[in-house]
């Protein structure tokens, strides 16, 4: 299998210039545990996820070094290490130039760099594009056929797949983080939409697709709605664009 065949295409993504309040506004509300961060161009320039939170002064979880340490380290380090644990701005949080892969590349060689770089998720890319992410629970859908014993994908099985994502491509409502999984013509559904209407928007598409024999809805219902004046627009990704925060002032 290759990375096309695994990846959530839906892709939201953040710009570096925005507030790590709205990244954790959006992580949350859309379950997800990991943000692309891209620049005006489009750009891949980072990603920011759940771990870059766990060492925040809002938490007191910041690192304390005695003297001797600190000298080891040196002062670049720590003041980096400080910036990281009180900056309120994404691009000083994020992890830059992310490790990224193509559609086409064996999901050995993703699993490979996932587990030496210690790595949850991938973007991947085509050209300089964003395409589409791999997180370790794409992994576990991808697993859970042969470890409980079904059987692996047929072409039918292919077929309806590339039809169910043909469907839904473009769609206002088209889940976040999509992942379509089929195995003996049932379509297995995962992602987050933010309405009952999107959700049975989205089991309608799998059930006109050819060959379906039924759909297993495992969708989640967005648990925090944007503000209204929040315009994440349409189409496969969606880019946050900074924006003043009444979080800005009050700690996380």
């Amino acid at each position: 299998m290759r990375a096309h065949q695994i990846m959530s295409r839906r892709v939201m993504t953040i710009r570096p210039e925005a507030s790590i309040a709205d990244a954790i506004r959006v992580m949350l509300g859309h379950h997800i545990s990991g943000l692309p961060v891209t620049d005006a161009a489009g750009k891949l320039v980072g990603i920011i996820c759940e771990s870059d939170f766990l060492r925040r002064a809002e938490l007191e979880t910041e690192h304390t070094r005695n003297r001797l340490l600190t000298v080891l380290l040196g002062t670049d380090r720590m003041a980096r290490e400080f910036v990281k644990e009180h900056e309120r701005k994404v691009e000083q949080v994020m992890t830059r130039d992310p490790a990224t892969t193509r559609e086409e590349t064996p999901l050995e060689e993703i699993a490979d760099l996932m587990e030496r770089r210690n790595l949850n998720h991938v973007p991947v890319m085509r050209d300089d594009r964003i395409v589409g992410i791999i997180t370790r629970s794409d992994f576990l859908s991808a697993v859970a056929g042969p470890l409980t014993g079904a059987p692996g994908y047929s072409e039918d099985d292919s077929q309806i797949r590339r039809s169910v994502l043909a469907a839904m491509a473009g769609m206002p409502w088209q889940p976040f983080g999509l992942n379509v999984s089929v195995r003996d013509g049932v379509v297995t559904l995962r992602g987050v939409v933010n309405g009952d209407s999107a959700r049975r928007a989205a089991i309608v598409a799998c059930e006109n697709a050819s060959g379906v024999r039924g759909v297993d809805d495992r969708l989640c219902l967005q648990s925090i709605s944007p503000d209204p004046e929040d315009d994440y627009g349409g189409g496969d990704f969606v880019s946050l664009q900074a924006e003043p925060s009444t979080l800005d002032d009050e700690p996380l």
